[in-house]
Formats: C-alpha cells, sequence, structure tokens
C-alpha cells in the first residue's frame, strides 16, 4: 500500500523511532519540548489516543485537522483496495502520508507494538533509534520471557544508526547489545556510556564530555528521571538540531504528557472529591508501571490511598496491583466503557482480591468517587485517589471530568 502512495515513509523529516515496554511517550514528551524549545517543528506518532484519535498525529502546528484526517483515510482505503489490512496498518499509512506533507524539521516516531515486525519499521534509516526499559508486556504477541520481548523491541535498530538504550534488566541488555553487534549499530547505554540520577535537587547528567546538571523534570515520578535522562542522551546525538543546555533545561521543565501520574487538579469528577483531596490518573498497565507507581506512591504517605481501578484483560493485572497493595485504604474496581477486552467490575474486584487488597466493585468511576467521598471518616485527614491501570480508562476519565454536567 505505501508503495501505491508513492512511499510516504521515504519522504518524512528525520526520524527519531522509539521501542520499549514503558516510558516511550515520557521521553517523547521531553525530546519534543526540548527540540521545540530549540525552535525546531516537531511531527510526532504516538499510540493509542486518550480521548481523540487525532491525538496520534502531531503536525508542527499540533493535533491533526479532522478534515486533512479524513481525506488522508480516503486516499489510503483506495490505495490499498480490497487487500487485507489492520487497524494500525492503515492508520500509520494515513500518518506518513501526513508527515510526508507537513513541512517539519524532526518525526518522532513511536512502536505500537514490539518494533521488528511494526509498521513503524519500515523507516529503513531513522536518525536516530532508542530503546525505553524493556519489560514484560503484551506476552501474546511479543513473547513471555524478557530476552523474547527484548528481541522483538531490538528490532529497530539500524546498522550504522547510532541507538540509545535506557535502564534494562540484564537478560534484555544482552539481547539489546547481541542484535547491535550483529548489524552494526553503535549503542550508547545507560550505565555505560551515560549516566542520569537525581542529585542534591538537580538531574546529574555524565558521559564522556564530563557531569552537567539540569532541572529535575516537571512531569512527577521518581521514574521521570530515567525518562528525563534518556531524553538528554538522546539529545547528545542530536546536536544538529541546536539542542543546547538552555533547550534542554526548558524541555525538562516544559513537557506535557497525559495519564503519567497526572494531577487533576480541576473539572467536573475533581468536583466531585472532599475539599482538600487530590485527584491522580495514570493509564501505566503493566508489572514495571505498577512498581514504578508504588515507588511513587511511598512519597504519599502523609495522606491516605484510595485506588480506582480497571484493566484490560489481556493484561496480568495482579502484577500490576500487588506492589500497591500495601500502601492503599481501599480499592474499588471498575469496567472500562465501550472496551470490549476490558475485565468486568467482579473480574477486576477478584483480580485485586488475589492481590492482597479488600476490593469493592463500582458501578463507575463516578460512582467510586462517590462511594469514597462518603465512606471517609469526619477525622480522616485529606486524602489521595488514583485512578489507574489502563489507557483507556484514563481516556474516558479524561473525556468525563471534562464533560460539562
Amino acid at each position: 500500500m505505501l508503495a501505491r502512495l508513492d512511499h510516504p515513509e521515504s519522504r518524512v523529516p528525520p526520524v527519531v523511532h522509539v521501542a520499549g515496554t514503558n516510558g516511550k511517550g515520557s521521553l517523547l514528551a521531553f525530546l519534543g519540548a526540548m527540540l521545540r524549545a530549540a525552535g525546531q517543528r516537531t511531527q510526532v506518532y504516538t499510540s493509542p489516543h486518550l480521548v481523540r484519535f487525532h491525538e496520534r498525529i502531531r503536525l508542527a502546528g499540533g493535533p491533526i485537522d479532522e478534515a486533512a484526517l479524513i481525506a488522508l483515510l480516503e486516499a489510503c482505503e483506495a490505495a490499498n483496495g480490497p487487500d487485507p489490512i489492520t487497524f494500525f496498518e492503515i492508520t500509520t499509512a494515513a500518518a506518513f502520508l501526513a508527515f510526508a506533507r507537513d513541512p517539519a524539521d524532526i518525526l518522532l516516531l513511536e512502536t505500537g507494538l514490539g518494533g521488528r515486525l511494526d509498521a513503524t519499521n519500515v523507516i529503513a534509516r531513522p536518525r536516530l533509534t532508542a530503546i525505553t526499559p524493556v519489560s514484560i508486556d503484551h506476552v501474546q504477541y511479543l513473547g513471555e520471557t524478557i530476552e523474547e520481548i527484548a528481541f522483538e523491541k531490538a528490532g529497530i535498530l539500524k546498522s550504522g544508526v547510532p541507538a540509545v538504550v535506557g535502564p534494562q534488566q540484564a537478560a534484555a541488555l544482552a539481547v539489546i547489545e547481541d542484535r547491535a553487534r550483529a548489524i552494526g549499530a553503535p549503542l550508547r547505554r545507560f550505565g555505560t556510556e551515560w549516566h542520569a540520577a537525581a542529585k542534591g535537587g538537580v538531574l546529574r547528567f555524565e558521559d564522556a564530555a564530563g557531569p552537567r546538571d539540569y532541572p529535575l523534570p516537571n512531569l512527577p515520578g521518581g521514574f521521570q528521571v530515567e525518562n528525563a535522562g534518556l531524553a538528554l542522551a538522546c539529545a547528545e546525538q542530536l546536536r544538529e538540531f541546536g539542542l543546547d543546555d538552555a533547550a534542554r533545561a526548558a524541555g525538562l521543565t516544559g513537557a506535557r504528557w497525559q495519564a503519567r501520574l497526572q494531577h487533576l487538579s480541576q473539572g467536573r469528577l475533581v468536583a466531585m472529591i472532599p475539599d482538600g483531596w487530590e485527584l491522580w490518573l495514570d493509564g501505566g498497565h503493566n508489572a514495571s508501571a505498577g512498581a514504578a507507581l508504588a515507588e511513587a506512591a511511598k512519597d504519599w504517605r502523609a495522606r491516605p490511598l484510595h485506588i480506582v481501578y480497571g484493566m484490560l484483560n489481556t493484561k496480568a493485572a495482579g502484577d500490576f496491583l500487588r506492589p500497591l497493595a500495601p500502601l492503599a485504604r481501599s480499592l474499588h474496581a471498575v469496567g472500562i466503557p465501550g472496551v470490549e477486552a476490558a475485565l468486568s467490575a467482579e473480574d477486576a474486584a477478584a483480580e485485586a482480591t488475589a492481590a492482597g487488597f479488600t476490593a469493592r466493585v463500582g458501578a463507575s468511576v463516578e460512582a467510586a468517587l462517590r462511594e469514597i467521598a462518603a465512606g471517609v471518616p469526619e477525622d480522616e485527614a485529606p486524602g489521595r485517589i488514583l485512578i489507574c491501570g489502563s489507557l483507556y480508562l484514563a481516556g474516558t476519565v479524561l473525556a468525563d471530568n471534562a464533560a460539562s454536567d
């Protein structure tokens, strides 16, 4: 189909191609903010969307508009004809067509699933590749072991194209290194060629050029230090785009990324919780995301934590929930409206009970929020409510929170 469209994937700006299990979106949020601070026009392709499909295709002027998207999809349908094609393949073709037609300086391209067989992997020679931390997820497609999954992620590496690698389990890193060695892809690995850590109120980044200090990232959660460090390591490989220290600092403090430990400070759902309480939202959905959330929640112990969660039936709910169980005062399990592959509220509650929670079934997120608010003793300190478990649930929450009564 791309051939019938005159290969738009060969006519896009220089590409930064990103694979990994967790942190891809946050990495691109930091790197994109750095590039824009340096005056560069960026295009961004991410998935899934949270509220509207248009979020997936971001041109230099912002999300693609409705009329342009419809025209592109119609062109792709016409080019494809009766041939079999998946939703992600045809929408990725439409994205490449949009990017080929829109003037920009750089394209930040996120894989949809895996890497080796991903539709985005038709880019023959990206400017840079990056692999964020690899962990167990999508086992029905990518394999059941960390080595099998890392092999799929390493499929984006290209001969002669530098690759920046974030923190990895030893088994995953060994697979990535083997693949890089086999095809001649130079690696820039966390812990070897570069280091990043929070130290004394700053982000200390160090590579062959020596240590430099930057502001801590504005996105909350200790895990964002790793994502920010990976963005800095990518910036080192993209010096021709004007990524000086000022642009890097501006990107670290100015990045925006929804549903990644996002504090919802206003909106319809926020209005339902008691005064002085906080409402947080996160779309993480695997064991590593659960562990990262638990680390963040340890800093919240001054306030009672209440969890509202929903999840897809293809995810290991117990592995995600188990680290959070000792930290939460209550848990309400909900279904995800309109998502066929979601666990029912009852099945989600059973998974939470098995993970160590005393779980309640919620008819909806709104109902869960009302029940939490109604059940709080008058003398209890203001608490936090964390809605989590799925990007699909997060999208529903963002839409509901923005909706008017």
